[in-house]
């Protein structure tokens, strides 16, 4: 019996250009050498419109192949390799519970602007698209939370207190104009008089793999390594990314890692395949790229060489991501402020 890697090479010798493959940065090293193209939620989501392929098959979590799905032209077919990888962050939010919350933040007559991360689901996103908001990255958070605040008298960022934080802190919004809410509904979702001077309101989420990420793990790190540089990732708390030398999307700590000066070393906070690809990346520059705490998202290793080959092999059956039309309507509408407004 064929091996998956040869049952995926096949595949993408009879598909030829009517196939491409997408990997998010953090799919295990196995799945991304099968891929056309790698890159961030950002990264990937811009590829979706210049692709001529009619099946579109990404490797990540459920919420980017909701995006490429709402983003993807008509007659294209957007497939996963495993329906259940899904996102908990993503799931802290839902979009029923975004609709009281709006609602009970509107109230008084102001204008609270959605913005929700990309790790949200395609009914959230559909939200923000319909009451004037948008979507983010981790890449371009602080571009859109200041065209966010300038559409209406303060904004709700969902679902990642951290990456919201973090991102305030960055613009030096004053700590009194932030909220975070409550998902308690008898308690108001938030206190009346905080939330009439608040320009931010914050949804109590958070990355449950990045959250893992403490202080005292830089604190160590820095003890045993003398003269490390440390980068994080934003969505890690405000107190690790200020113990950080730098934050940013993986798209950054890519950078970061390959800008630093030969025999550099580098302790990255992100999910692990990441990390282990940029040491071995970096290795004959005599760098040395380590994990601050070994991190792995299992949702993202549910996607494995062996589903993406069963995916492959049933390819023209199989059933592609379907949104309700609503959804993929005000989904994309939110999307595609933010390519226009990050371009």
């Amino acid at each position: 019996m064929n091996s998956a890697h040869d049952r995926i090479e096949a595949a993408r010798a009879r598909f030829g250009s009517r196939l491409t493959i997408l990997g998010h940065h953090y799919q295990n090293a196995s799945v991304i050498r099968h891929t056309d193209f790698q890159g961030d939620s950002l990264e990937l989501a811009r590829k979706i419109d210049g692709l001529a392929a009619e099946h579109v098959v990404f490797c990540g979590v459920y919420f980017m192949a909701e995006s490429a799905a709402a983003l993807a032209r008509p007659g294209q077919k957007i497939h996963i390799p495993h329906s259940d990888a899904t996102c908990p962050m993503a799931d802290m939010a839902p979009a029923r519970r975004l609709k009281d919350v709006l609602t009970a933040l509107c109230a008084d007559g102001r204008k609270v602007v959605p913005l929700a991360y990309v790790n949200s689901s395609a009914e959230v996103k559909a939200v923000c698209g319909l009451h004037g908001g948008s979507v983010c990255t981790s890449a371009n958070a602080r571009a859109m939370l200041d065209w966010a605040l300038h559409q209406g008298d303060a904004v709700l960022f969902l679902p990642d207190k951290h990456l919201g934080a973090n991102t305030a802190n960055q613009m030096n919004l004053p700590q009194g104009e932030r909220v975070q809410i409550s998902l308690r509904p008898e308690t108001g979702y938030a206190d009346p008089a905080r939330a009439a001077k608040a320009r931010l309101f914050l949804w109590p989420g958070s990355c449950v793999i990045h959250h893992m990420l403490k202080k005292q793990d830089i604190e160590a790190i820095r003890r045993t390594m003398p003269g490390v540089k440390v980068v994080v990732h934003p969505e890690c708390s405000p107190t690790v990314v200020h113990a950080a030398d730098s934050a940013g999307s993986t798209s950054h700590i890519i950078r970061y890692c390959a800008e630093a000066k030969p025999g550099s070393v580098i302790a990255v906070g992100t999910e692990l395949n990441l990390v282990l690809r940029l040491a071995e990346r970096h290795k004959a520059e005599g760098k040395t790229i380590v994990p601050i705490r070994a991190m792995r998202c299992t949702n993202m290793a549910k996607t494995t060489e062996e589903r993406l080959a069963d995916l492959l092999d049933n390819l023209e059956q199989a059933a592609p991501i379907a949104l309700p039309g609503d959804v993929a309507e005000h989904a994309r509408v939110a999307l595609e402020r933010m390519l226009r407004i990050c371009a």
